[in-house]
């Protein structure tokens, strides 16, 4: 027997993220050992917690009809069904973009004691910003940072940042929101004029803004996770995608190869997961995570790192876990099992 019964999934989120949120959570309820937990899921979007099914120990799945769904109590995690109140022991958080992965969903936990499967509070609002996150890791002399420039929404003109950023780190260039994910409002620059329509996209998503010098190399991705004694990590994989560069068609509409393991020289490929286990390391991380590259000839160049990593049938965690042998029940109830690791 496990140190929790009731897992409450939470999926959904305020971005726009949350339709794959939604199919991620979805799925990692349905891979959550029935035969050790009961399995709450819950669609969170606004303020608005409702629970979708249930799954009690060794049972089936129900799903509740939406005019029934009852709201979760936020005052201590909880839910009334069938006249029974039910106290969430154990929260996996699913939620991509806000309010999942920057931190304020896990302060939220922090401040009831619920055990919770992501980063801590202050890890997940570090790491969810680009510009933070890359900064941690400048010094660091086992991976690169390209160049960058930070833009916030109503500074100087963004004319004349717009002509500074590719002044200074030439074209093609990329523009990205610094607190996004699956690839929303980011744009490769390949002329100036092209610059403003970008920073307009990018700012669609939030207030700030990353100009980051383009790096010629191939697309590679490695997860750590603490299974309980030490750090581990995942096979690397390398996508390859005919489009620009892996933007949201080329991640969920079938765009791109994701060839896992990567075909790279064992040397090449240990080290990118050892380099990958010192990030989780020095950020501080709990739970899955998978941190993203670009391996160029001059060296390994850090992208991003992504704290609540998709978990759809098809994501990029699930396809090194089944590389692995591993069995993603088996590995789900680690994840809950050793997630106090780094709180």
């Amino acid at each position: 027997m496990g140190k929790y019964r009731n897992i409450a999934v939470i999926y959904g989120s305020d971005s726009s993220e949350w339709e794959v949120s939604c199919r991620s959570g979805e799925f990692v309820a349905s891979r959550i050992d029935g035969a050790q937990y009961n399995v709450y899921e819950i669609f969170a979007r606004f303020g608005s917690w409702t629970l979708v099914s249930c799954r009690r120990i060794n049972s089936m799945r129900t799903i509740i009809p939406e005019q029934e769904r009852p709201q979760i109590d936020k005052t201590d995690f909880s839910v009334v069904l069938g006249g029974e109140k039910v106290k969430f022991d154990f929260a996996y958080i699913m939620q991509h973009g806000t309010p999942g992965e920057n931190g304020l969903i896990q302060g939220y936990f922090e401040m009831l004691s619920v055990p919770f499967s992501s980063c801590s509070s202050f890890v997940s609002a570090m790491t969810f910003d680009k510009f933070a996150c890359k900064n941690y890791l400048r010094d660091m002399d086992c991976v690169k940072c390209a160049d960058d420039m930070f833009i916030r929404k109503g500074g100087v003109s963004e004319g004349s940042l717009a002509s500074d950023a590719v002044k200074r780190l030439g074209l093609p260039l990329f523009v990205k929101p610094t607190d996004g994910g699956s690839s929303f409002g980011v744009t490769k620059v390949k002329k100036e004029e092209d610059m403003l329509p970008a920073l307009d996209l990018a700012f669609s998503e939030g207030k700030t803004v990353l100009a980051e010098a383009s790096v010629t190399g191939r697309e590679i991705t490695c997860a750590v996770y603490f299974d309980g004694s030490g750090l581990a990590a995942l096979p690397v994989i390398e996508i390859v995608t005919d489009h620009e560069f892996f933007d949201y068609d080329a991640k969920y509409n079938g765009f791109s190869q994701e060839i896992c393991p990567a075909d790279l020289p064992a040397d090449v490929f240990a080290s990118v997961q050892e380099v990958s286990k010192k990030i989780y390391s020095r950020l501080g991380c709990s739970g899955v995570v998978r941190v993203d590259y670009i391996l160029s000839e001059d060296g390994l160049y850090f992208l991003e790192v992504n704290t609540i990593p998709g978990m759809t049938a098809a994501s990029l965690v699930p396809k090194m876990v089944r590389t692995a042998g591993m069995d993603m029940t088996a590995f789900l109830s680690g994840i809950i099992e050793n997630s106090g690791y780094n709180k």
